[in-house]
């Protein structure tokens, strides 16, 4: 459903966005009425407040939520059952200990980030999030502390990667729309983007590691498995010890979806730049097995296969995996939730009438371009729409800038994209679930490491831009 004519004026419309953060947080964090119904009822109070003609109000709220639903639900139900098979198998054990002992104990919340990093390049935030969480949790509970510093390092790579990095669709949308090249922005973009991660993720993530004491939940991968792989059998309650898989079966499992999805992203960009004609058919089977969802599933099989059977029979298997999507019920619809408050405040035109008035102001283009996504990403929450959008809404003060300069202008876009993710964005509800935090716990860790992360990246831009 497309924004419709803004019913009142900007100044309106931001006190009603205002509002309505206000009272879901006084609902969840105060009433303590579930996230899930706080969210829907103020969505549906906030579309009809913000002039949402009363007969489309339920297009609105299920144009956001069903969004949503269609890029996180199949993502994080395979990724759960991926992540629990490494989990019970001693697999997410084996790959934790080759990092730790790689790296050591002291830079093991910096090697799970720079795996990240290296593993985000062609994956989105969500599916490495949730493909990444049994390793995160291993790690976590060997060393003990809060799950903060082992959690926040490899999140905040995720961020770092899908908004600032092509090919993930908004620093490629963006650059598009701003006629720049996409291969000056990647190499532009990754180091900026290393640094970024660094002072505004890595370093941030030892201080709230140290601030708050957040324990590691067994809400979705149980208890802890010893390094030996034990495992319950469901077949008479016995229990049996299976041999662990090796680290070569660990990686090459991870790497499907990586290569896989990457085929998807390079094949899609080179039919859309016209370096492959439309039409073949050997193309589009692999486009469509790196989709994400699909490669996820493919994956997923493969694990089955190579880890599922091990001292279980498909049966025991099936039974684990159903289990393990028990708890993600909630992490899903929480999660459409937020996708449809998010859908309401942009539907309901409060983004696009803030950025008209901000596009007015004649500030300079990069610090434009900064406040325009900022004001986007914090009223309607997805970082892709407000890369997106802001690029489209400067284009035309754009024109004639060299490919350097509108490199670094995708980056302030995509800094001000990241900051302040708070409840509107869907991003928030799973690293608040997956992490076992509350509400008012995930604003005082990730929505500030978020900042810092943005704020990182644009103090980089801002301070090449004079340069080039």
């Amino acid at each position: 459903m497309d924004p419709i004519e803004p019913a009142y004026g900007t100044t309106t419309l931001l006190l009603i966005a205002i509002a309505a953060v206000a009272v879901l947080l006084f609902l969840i964090m105060k009433v303590r009425l579930h996230a899930f119904i706080s969210l829907v009822l103020v969505s549906v109070i906030t579309a009809v407040a913000a002039g949402i003609p009363l007969i489309d109000v339920p297009t609105a709220l299920t144009t956001g939520f069903g969004a949503t639903l269609a890029s996180v639900a199949l993502l994080v139900g395979f990724g759960v059952m991926l992540g629990r098979l490494l989990e019970v198998s001693g697999g997410a054990q084996v790959l934790a200990d080759t990092l730790i002992g790689r790296f050591g104990e002291k830079r093991a919340p910096f090697a799970l980030g720079i795996a990240a990093l290296i593993f985000g390049l062609p994956i989105f935030f969500d599916a490495g999030l949730v493909v990444f969480l049994p390793i995160i949790l291993t790690v976590a509970r060997r060393f003990g502390g809060s799950l903060l510093y082992y959690a926040l390092p490899a999140a905040g790579a995720f961020a770092a990667v899908h908004a600032l990095l092509p090919p993930h669709p908004g620093p490629v949308a963006a650059g598009t729309l701003l006629e720049g090249d996409i291969g000056v922005i990647l190499l532009v973009n990754l180091p900026i983007a290393l640094v970024a991660w660094y002072v505004g993720v890595y370093l941030v993530s030892r201080q709230l590691g140290a601030r708050f004491d957040v324990p590691v939940s067994n809400l979705l991968f149980g208890e802890e498995h010893d390094t030996n792989g034990t495992a319950v059998s469901n077949t008479g309650g016995t229990t049996k010890t299976i041999a662990p898989p090796s680290f070569g079966v660990v990686i090459g499992l991870l790497a499907i979806p990586l290569v896989l999805i990457s085929f998807n992203t390079i094949l899609t960009t080179l039919k859309s730049n016209g370096t492959i004609d439309e039409g073949n058919d050997f193309v589009d089977l692999l486009i469509l097995i790196g989709t994400t969802p699909v490669a996820l599933l493919i994956t997923l099989l493969a694990a089955i296969a190579l880890l599922g059977t091990r001292g279980r029979s498909l049966d025991e298997t099936s039974a684990l995996l159903d289990k393990s999507l028990g708890p993600i019920c909630s992490i899903i619809l929480i999660t459409g939730a937020g996708g449809m408050f998010g859908g309401v405040l942009r539907i309901s035109g409060i983004g696009e009438a803030l950025t008209s008035s901000l596009s007015d102001l004649g500030l300079p283009l990069l610090f434009q371009a900064f406040l325009i996504a900022t004001a986007l990403r914090v009223a309607q929450g997805s970082a892709t729409v407000a890369l997106t959008t802001t690029a489209g809404l400067i284009a035309s003060d754009a024109g004639g800038l060299g490919d350097l300069q509108i490199a670094l202008l995708v980056t302030a876009i995509a800094a001000g994209a990241t900051v302040l993710s708070h409840v509107n964005d869907s991003g928030f509800w799973l690293v608040s679930r997956f992490f076992g935090m509350d509400e008012k716990t995930t604003l005082k860790t990730w929505t500030v490491m978020e900042t810092t992360l943005g704020l990182s990246a644009f103090a980089i831009a801002a301070a090449l831009y004079p340069l080039v």
